[in-house]
């Protein structure tokens, strides 16, 4: 498939509000003090206000103003997950505990980078090749908050079943060259198993088997600056995994009908997740820490 037939979804700042020292441990990931308020909606809607607390905005500056320019996902007190197309030579920051962009809100962070780590296989001319991820080590501990915590990661190789219901989030366009909303919105999007993605008549072989696609009915999708967003799908214990970093879509369109929005799989990242920090593992799983570890001990880089 030519590189015009799919789109990627995406166009040191002072620290606030974080404490001296070490921060607390969080009490648990993907497990938020305000459960989101999920329906399904078409079209998405407004999130409700702190119920993805790992969900961040990656901005960078520009004419002196942060710009939002992508997603991201809080997996560990000091860590940030995103897409490695998000990433370029530009001044970031990663704001934390946000709702609406146009806003100054209580409890909120904005951190800068220490350091940016890209898929060392990824390939900014062959996004179709896929390892479209990065990890950003923040340069500040992020202490637990009402607003701010980490996401679940899945576990190693796991696979979600065709028509799982996950949500989409992020500060992207709700429609085709649509203005970006101030405030996080959420959508509903029903996975598509691998042999239906791959199919001639949907992205073929466009879709690697390190992606997962989800959408494709015409209504919901992903859309420019979501990129390196979550897609969050919530476990049989009840708390949300993020299995998905918002990669690409259609040329042709946001919600074009079968052209899903493709995500880099995490779980086929586990181990290089792992890899890239050194210390005790990052990883928050929804099944807990192994036996003989506290979260704190598995969830702190």
């Amino acid at each position: 498939m030519r590189h015009d037939q799919y789109l990627l979804l995406g166009p040191s700042p002072p620290v606030f509000g974080l404490a001296a020292g070490h921060p607390t441990p969080y009490a648990s990931c993907g497990d938020p003090i305000y459960p989101p308020i999920v329906s399904r909606v078409v079209g998405g809607e407004d999130a409700r206000q702190n119920s993805w607390p790992w969900q961040a905005s990656l901005q960078y500056l520009s004419s002196g103003k942060w710009r939002h320019t992508c997603g991201g996902t809080l997996i560990a007190t000091n860590w940030v997950m995103t897409a490695a197309h998000c990433i370029g030579s530009r001044t970031y920051r990663v704001y934390l505990g946000k709702h609406n962009l146009a806003k100054d809100e209580s409890g909120s962070v904005a951190i800068s980078p220490e350091k940016i780590i890209v898929h060392p296989n990824w390939n900014p001319n062959r996004v179709a090749n896929g390892n479209d991820i990065a990890l950003i080590k923040l340069s500040q501990h992020v202490p637990p908050s009402n607003m701010i915590g980490p996401a679940c990661l899945p576990k190693p190789n796991s696979l979600l079943p065709n028509g799982a219901a996950c949500y989409v989030t992020g500060w992207g366009r709700l429609i085709t060259n649509g203005p970006l909303p101030d405030i996080l919105q959420q959508g509903l999007l029903l996975v598509v198993d691998h042999a239906t993605c791959t199919q001639p008549s949907w992205w073929g072989s466009t879709v690697k088997t390190t992606m997962v696609c989800a959408g494709g009915d015409g209504n919901i999708s992903s859309c420019n600056g979501d990129s390196g967003g979550p897609l969050n799908c919530q476990s049989s214990s009840g708390k949300w995994e993020v299995h998905g970093v918002v990669s690409f879509g259609s040329s042709l369109g946001c919600n074009y009908p079968r052209k899903p929005s493709v995500f880099t799989r995490v779980s086929a990242f586990n181990s290089w997740i792992s890899q890239v920090s050194p210390g005790p593992r990052l990883l928050c799983h929804a099944s807990g820490p192994p036996r003989g570890q506290n979260l704190w001990a598995v969830c702190r880089a």
